[in-house]
């Protein structure tokens, strides 16, 4: 079996994590999962959920102590200090490659979230959970700074002062909690209705202009951090150089029409 299991319905690719914890073969399955679905031009949106009893409960330590041990204990002076530095942004670009995926990514998250789980949908577009869900930054009780984009990403969808709550104290929150805090875009029944609710979001932006979408994710990630000025100059500049496409000609049909228009990303 498959650490993450793809498939796909229409234009969504949904991608299964099938183990409950993060051991070391999972990090470079993911980097490998979300690459593979980049470079797939016919690919609208992304759903990511989980088949174990939770979303994840994170760095599996035993198996990272039996394979990453005598790097991660960190002894002896610049060559071991280097060589976890190495793994280090190794693991990193697992998640950052969720980031980087050109269309939108959403979390199905039911059950434990902890750790590298946060680390995960932090890096994605958006995040519907069960009423059960519970998260966590949990690495501060195990002596780890978390290292995988929990505090990089988090207050822009959180806030500083939360991440700083969260991230100091390793504390565990609800579902009501993390979706009044702005981490959760919705809270449904159960693992199946997060399931469906992911996938109904998905199929949503599916069904929109493929270029368009990826156009407003890149603008997006672009403006972050940076000022309005900024962003309008960005913004500007992608319409000028994109905006004319087969997709607005068949919006502007549609709409005269009165019928669904059919994009077909060009």
């Amino acid at each position: 079996m498959d650490l993450i299991e793809p498939s796909r319905t229409g234009d969504v690719v949904t991608l299964t994590l099938t183990a409950p914890t993060m051991t070391p073969p999972f990090f470079a399955a993911c980097e490998r999962a979300f690459t593979e679905v980049a470079a797939d031009a016919t690919a609208r949106a992304v759903v990511v959920r989980s088949s174990a009893p939770s979303f994840s409960f994170g760095l599996d330590l035993p198996a990272a102590m039996a394979a990453w041990g005598p790097v991660m204990a960190g002894g002896g002076l610049a060559g071991n200090r280097t060589a976890l530095l190495g793994l280090i942004r190794q693991l990193q670009r697992s998640f950052t490659a969720i980031a980087a995926c050109p269309m939108p990514v959403i979390a199905a998250i039911h059950g434990k979230c902890i750790g590298g789980g946060v680390d995960l949908i932090s890096a994605c577009d958006l995040r519907v959970g069960s009423a059960d869900a519970v998260f966590s930054v949990r690495e501060t009780k195990v002596a780890i700074v978390a290292d995988l984009g929990s505090l990089q990403r988090l207050p822009a969808l959180i806030g500083a002062a939360a991440t700083r709550e969260l991230a100091l104290t390793g504390k565990d929150i609800d579902a009501a909690r993390a979706r009044a805090l702005g981490l959760l875009n919705d809270v449904v029944a159960d693992r199946a209705a997060a399931w469906a609710a992911a996938e109904a979001l998905a199929q949503a932006i599916a069904a929109n202009p493929p270029l368009v979408v990826r156009g407003v994710k890149q603008v997006l990630d672009y403006s972050a951090g940076k000022s309005v000025a900024d962003g309008l100059e960005y913004v500007a500049a992608w319409n000028s150089a994109f905006l004319a496409s087969e997709d607005l000609g068949e919006a502007m049909a549609a709409f005269a029409a009165k019928r669904p228009p059919a994009f077909r990303g060009k």
